[in-house]
C-alpha cells in the first residue's frame, strides 16, 4: 500500500481541500444511529484508522470521545494535528497501518468505536483476513467496528481492489463479531460519477472471554504441588503489565518474549520469599519441606543472596562471580519452569501447554548487562496472542487473585504454619518493587547537580527546586508499580502532592517536554548510566525501537504509555 500512502502524502494540500469541503454528519449520515452517545461521565475510546486531515477525529472529540488517530501519509497527518490541536489533550495522533498496527497494539487500548473510513478498498484481498483479526482483537465488550466501502475506480495512482458486503459477513462470522447494519447503497458526496458508497457496522457481543476461564483455572483448581503454577502466571502477568517492548515478534496468533526475561522475574519474585530469614529458614514454597527449590542451587542462587531483588533490575551490570552466578541461576531457572509448569498446565490432553520454550544454549561471560539482546540469547517463551492480551487487560484484576491464592497456598504448608508467620509478611515478600529503591538513586543525583552548581528546576513548574522536593512517577505506582529512571522526576513538594496518583493531562505533558528531557540530558550523562536508562525504556514503553537512543523518542512514548495506562486502569487526570 505504499504507492497509494505516498499518493495521499503527495497530493495532501487538494486532498486536505476535498476532505475538509465536507461535514461529518453528511459524510457518515448512514450509520448515525450508531454515533456515540457521549458525556463527561462516560467517555467513549474511538480508533480512526486513516484519519486523514483529522475532520472525523475532531468531531468525537467534539462529542467527548479520547480519539486515537492512525494516518501513515505525513504531511496529511501534520496537518490534522495543526487542525484538531485545540484538542490535543483528546486526540493522539500515530503514525501506523494496517495490518501491522504495532503502536496501538502495544498500547494494550480496547476501543468503543474503531472507524475506516475510505480505507477498505485500499487493502490486499491476501492480507484483509489478517487486519480484520487485528481490528477486532481491538475491540472492548459491545465495541463497533464502522467500515465505509467505495464501490469505483480511481482514475489516478492511487490502487484500489474490489470490495463487498459477502466478504465482511464471512469475516464477521469467523472472528465471532455480529453485522449490526448495512446501509443502502449510496451517491458520492462528492458528485463523483461512477462512484458509490455503502456502510458496514459490525459489533463484539459482551460474551466474556475464555482466556480469563483458563487463568481462573490455574489460579484456583489445578493442582499443586508447589507455588510453581502460580509464579509462572505471575511472572508472566508482570511482563506483560510492565514491559510492552519486551515482544519480539506477533506471527501466526503467538506472541514470543525474551526466555530471560521470564527467569529474570522469576528469581525476583522468589528473593524475598527464599532469601528472608525467618527462625533460620525462608518461606517454605511446596508441601515437602525436606526438598529443596530445583532452581536454587550452590553455583547460582546461593552465591547472589547478597543481592536484592531489587538490584536485579533492567540495565543493571554484573562482573566476575556475579555475572557468572546469575547466568546460571537464570538457567537452573528455565531449566525448572521447563519441566515444572510448563509442562503442567494444559488444556485437555497433556501434550496441548498453554506455554512453550525455545532455549538456546549459552556460555556464561565474565560481563552481564540485563538488557533485551542477554535477556533473549536465553531462547524465546511462547503463547497465545490472545491469552497475552487478557493477561495484559486485566492485570490489575487478576494480580490480586494469584496474590491471594499463593499466600493460601503458603500459609498451608507445615514449616510456615509452625512458625506462625504474619500474613503481612507474605504481602511484603510478595511487593514487586520497593517504592524507595530508586528513588534513593535520583536524590542522590539530585545533590550531586547541585553541589556542582546546577540550579534545578521542578519538571512541572519550572520553579526551582527547595530542599523539600519530592521525586514524583510520572506514571503513579501505585497503579503502575515502576522505577525506571524516565519515570522518576524531581518535582516541587505542593505539586506532587496535588498530583498524588494521577497521571498528567496531554496538555501539562506537553508543556512540561523540554524541562523533562533537560533533567534526563542532566542526570544521566555517562555511558552506563544511559545505557541502563534506554535499557529500561524499550522493555517498558511502547514502540520504542531496540536500538533507541534518542531522549525525545522516549519522551513520545512515555506519552503513549501514560495514555495507554490512564485507559486500562482509568487513572484520573492532572
Amino acid at each position: 500500500m505504499s504507492k497509494t500512502i505516498d499518493f495521499y502524502h503527495q497530493n495532501a494540500e487538494f486532498l486536505t481541500e476535498q476532505y475538509q469541503s465536507l461535514t461529518f454528519e453528511q459524510v457518515h449520515h448512514s450509520w448515525q444511529a450508531h454515533w456515540p452517545l457521549a458525556s463527561e461521565s462516560d467517555t467513549p475510546k474511538v480508533l480512526d484508522i486513516g484519519a486523514g486531515t483529522g475532520r472525523d477525529a475532531m468531531w468525537f472529540a467534539q462529542h467527548h470521545c479520547d480519539v486515537y488517530a492512525i494516518e501513515p501519509a505525513t504531511a496529511l497527518r501534520e496537518f490534522g494535528k495543526k487542525y484538531t490541536q485545540q484538542y490535543v489533550d483528546k486526540i493522539t495522533w500515530l503514525d501506523d497501518q494496517l495490518p501491522e498496527l504495532k503502536s496501538i497494539i502495544e498500547l494494550g487500548v480496547r476501543f468503543d468505536y474503531i472507524l475506516l473510513s475510505a480505507i477498505w478498498m485500499h487493502i490486499a484481498p491476501n492480507i484483509r483476513a489478517r487486519c480484520f483479526r487485528k481490528l477486532a482483537n481491538l475491540l472492548a465488550a459491545n465495541g463497533k467496528l464502522v467500515i465505509s466501502l467505495r464501490y469505483g475506480d480511481f482514475n489516478d495512482t492511487r490502487v484500489a481492489y474490489p470490495v463487498s458486503v459477502v466478504e465482511f459477513e464471512q469475516l464477521a462470522k469467523e472472528h465471532a463479531l455480529q453485522v449490526n447494519t448495512v446501509s443502502p447503497l449510496d451517491t458520492d458526496e462528492l458528485g463523483r460519477s461512477g462512484v458509490q458508497w455503502q456502510t458496514v457496522v459490525m459489533q463484539l457481543p459482551d460474551d466474556g472471554t475464555g482466556d480469563l476461564i483458563k487463568i481462573r483455572q490455574i489460579i484456583v483448581n489445578d493442582a499443586k504441588s508447589a507455588t510453581y503454577k502460580l509464579a509462572l502466571l505471575r511472572t508472566l502477568l508482570r511482563i506483560a503489565d510492565a514491559h510492552s517492548g519486551a515482544v519480539l515478534e506477533r506471527k501466526n496468533n503467538k506472541v514470543k518474549l525474551p526466555l530471560g526475561l521470564v527467569g529474570l522475574y522469576w528469581i525476583r519474585q522468589f528473593k524475598r520469599l527464599i532469601d528472608i530469614d525467618i527462625n533460620g529458614f525462608g518461606i517454605q514454597q511446596s508441601n515437602a519441606s525436606k526438598k529443596g527449590l530445583g532452581f536454587v542451587k550452590e553455583a547460582g542462587w546461593n552465591k547472589l543472596k547478597h543481592l536484592t531483588a531489587d538490584d536485579l533490575a533492567i540495565g543493571a551490570v554484573f562482573l566476575g562471580d556475579e555475572a557468572k552466578a546469575l547466568q546460571t541461576a537464570i538457567r537452573d531457572t528455565l531449566t525448572t519452569i521447563q519441566t515444572g509448569p510448563v509442562t503442567f498446565i494444559y488444556q485437555g490432553c497433556k501434550s496441548n501447554t498453554l506455554f512453550q520454550m525455545e532455549r538456546q544454549t549459552t556460555r556464561s561471560t565474565p560481563s552481564l548487562v540485563l538488557d533485551l539482546e542477554t535477556l533473549t540469547s536465553f531462547g524465546h517463551f511462547i503463547l497465545d496472542e490472545s491469552l497475552w492480551e487478557c493477561l495484559r487487560l486485566y492485570s490489575s484484576w487478576i494480580e490480586p487473585l494469584v496474590v491471594n491464592q499463593w499466600i493460601a497456598e503458603m500459609r498451608r504448608y507445615k514449616l510456615n504454619e509452625e512458625r506462625g508467620i504474619p500474613l503481612q509478611t507474605y504481602y511484603d515478600c510478595l511487593k514487586w518493587i520497593d517504592e524507595s529503591h530508586d528513588t534513593r538513586d535520583v536524590r542522590g543525583k539530585v545533590a550531586h547537580l547541585q553541589q556542582a552548581g546546577y540550579e534545578l528546576e521542578s519538571v512541572w513548574s519550572g520553579r526551582r527546586l527547595q530542599a523539600d522536593y519530592q521525586v514524583d512517577h510520572c506514571l503513579p505506582f501505585a497503579y503502575w508499580p515502576n522505577n525506571d529512571k524516565w519515570n522518576l522526576l524531581p518535582a516541587s513538594k505542593t505539586e506532587n502532592n496535588k498530583k498524588r496518583a494521577r497521571v498528567p493531562t496531554k496538555a501539562r505533558l506537553s508543556e512540561s517536554q523540554p524541562r523533562i528531557i533537560n533533567w534526563w540530558q542532566l542526570a544521566w550523562q555517562t555511558e552506563q548510566e544511559q545505557n541502563r536508562f534506554f535499557d529500561e525504556a524499550i522493555l517498558s514503553l511502547p514502540n520504542l525501537p531496540l536500538t533507541c537512543r534518542n531522549f525525545d523518542d522516549v519522551f513520545q512514548a512515555m506519552g503513549l504509555q501514560i495514555y495507554g495506562i490512564k485507559s486500562r486502569l482509568l487513572v484520573g487526570e492532572w
